[in-house]
């Protein structure tokens, strides 16, 4: 069972996550610092993951409601990622919660590894894609295998997220779209879509622990939604410069001590 929760831990989830939403709506990668914040907190990590989730959903809905009106054309493409990330979102929370607690902890460092090196490397890859796409067309890249990678991702953000919107990216840049915030406006809808349907299942599962997940769900829209309106005033390149420096001091860590 979770240990009760103390002034100083729902301090130390409160100001995480209140930080992390603020980074999922500028840069990405909150969870490098709350899903640690709640295995240090005494949560075990697989109901650490399913709490992470939960409650940051609820900052990545704030975050996709102020970036609404920049979700602009391609209405029909949208919705059916729409649905391919809800799929996902399913079938990656189901694998979570039947793989056992001591393969999942083997496997935090690894998974902590990939989606570091994702999004450190996000900006080149980034980069990449964005040349290729102009010199493709939309209707050149087959709707089937835009389909099946955001269903790949969809998937993995189902069973642990972190890095999830860089790897949306991937998808997004084959989509003809050149405006930053209509990319950012899509991968927020598609990523609340993701974690939003893993809560069912994690709910009946009952591996949510509530008063972690409430309290860090506030902290989370407060940062995510006060963030989304002034991330076109900052600049996202220290931010990330701070979030790999996390990223990477948690890989280690969960290495050496996992």
């Amino acid at each position: 069972m979770p240990p009760s929760l103390t002034i100083l831990h729902s301090l130390l989830l409160f100001s995480t996550a209140f930080i992390a939403g603020g980074l999922n709506a500028v840069a990405g990668g909150g969870s490098f610092i709350t899903f640690p914040a709640l295995i240090f907190t005494g949560v075990p990590p697989i109901i650490a993951n399913a709490t992470n989730n939960t409650a940051l959903w609820v900052g990545a809905v704030a975050s996709a409601g102020a970036y609404r009106k920049d979700l602009g054309i391609k209405r029909q493409v949208f919705l059916l990622l729409c649905g391919i990330s809800l799929l996902g979102g399913i079938i990656g929370s189901l694998a979570l919660l039947y793989t056992s607690s001591d393969v999942f902890t083997k496997l935090i460092p690894y998974l902590l590894l990939s989606a570091t090196l994702v999004f450190t490397f996000g900006d080149a890859l980034r980069g990449w894609l964005q040349l290729q796409s102009e010199k493709s067309t939309p209707e050149s890249i087959p709707i089937f295998n835009l389909a099946l990678a955001q269903l790949a991702i969809a998937i993995y953000g189902g069973f642990f997220g972190a890095g999830l919107g860089i790897l949306m990216l991937a998808t997004l840049s084959f989509l003809g779209i050149k405006n930053i915030h209509t990319i950012n406006a899509f991968k927020a809808f598609l990523g609340s879509c993701i974690n939003g349907i893993a809560i069912i299942p994690f709910i009946f599962a009952g591996v949510i622990v509530w008063q972690q997940a409430i309290l860090m769900a506030v902290a989370g829209s407060l940062g995510g939604y006060l963030s989304a309106h002034y991330a076109r005033k900052l600049k996202p390149q220290l931010i990330r410069k701070f979030v790999i420096f996390i990223a990477f001091s948690m890989t280690i860590y969960f290495f050496v001590h996992g």
